[in-house]
């Protein structure tokens, strides 16, 4: 933060991330200036404040949905970045009706990291129909379609994979997923170097897959 008490607004790949992260897992009041970040994992929520310089400021908790679940929360008060997220495409009550955010190419898949550590997955499995088939899937989540429709063009005209989406049965949220051979473009796009700002445990859940698709038999 600068000197009073502020958010620097300056592209950098941890700015990029926080972007990112604040699209899946933050908000917007309605009141002209506060932002809201939660998260479950204590390690998200003070990432995202080193990301934008974010001190003396306590991490407390809410509890939300019908199983009341308890989560990390911080909630500040800056005009200046509240106003910069709305130019790039953020708005209070976004869920359904975000689209587009302008992110610096130079920084999509920082971006891309944040939202995916935010409201993405990453699962592997062996497949029992044909032997020795190792298989991946790296899925991104939202409830807005048009978002979803901006993701998968910007990562097809960056790095020329398609993806497909999905939507679940029971639920309101699409799914873009990237298989085995396309998620071997993007993972290496996303992690391209071994100190970009992460969340850990995904980092390594990914880092194992591979590990053990490099390791397994092809016949």
């Amino acid at each position: 933060m600068n000197a009073q008490g502020k958010v620097i607004i300056k592209w950098s790949h941890k700015f990029a991330y926080a972007l990112g992260l604040l699209v899946t897992d933050g908000s917007l009041s309605s009141d002209g200036r506060h932002i809201d970040f939660t998260s479950r994992e204590k390690e998200q929520v003070v990432t995202f404040m080193r990301c934008l310089g974010i001190v003396h400021i306590k991490i407390g908790h809410k509890t939300s949905g019908y199983a009341k679940k308890k989560q990390l929360r911080i909630q500040f008060s800056d005009v200046r970045l509240y106003k910069f997220l709305l130019a790039v495409g953020l708005m209070p009550a976004k869920t359904k009706v975000i689209s587009k955010i302008d992110v610096p190419k130079k920084y999509f898949f920082d971006f891309l990291r944040g939202h995916f550590d935010g409201d993405g997955t990453f699962y592997s499995y062996w497949d029992k129909r044909w032997k020795h088939s190792f298989v991946f899937y790296t899925e991104f989540m939202s409830a807005s379609e048009k978002h979803i429709s901006w993701l998968r063009e910007t990562i097809h005209s960056l790095i020329g994979i398609r993806g497909h989406v999905t939507r679940s049965k029971n639920s309101s949220v699409i799914q873009l997923k990237y298989g085995k051979g396309e998620s071997l473009k993007l993972l290496q796009e996303m992690y391209y170097s071994d100190d970009v700002v992460c969340l850990k445990r995904k980092r390594y859940k990914v880092e194992e897959a591979l590990k053990t698709n490099v390791n397994a038999r092809v016949l």
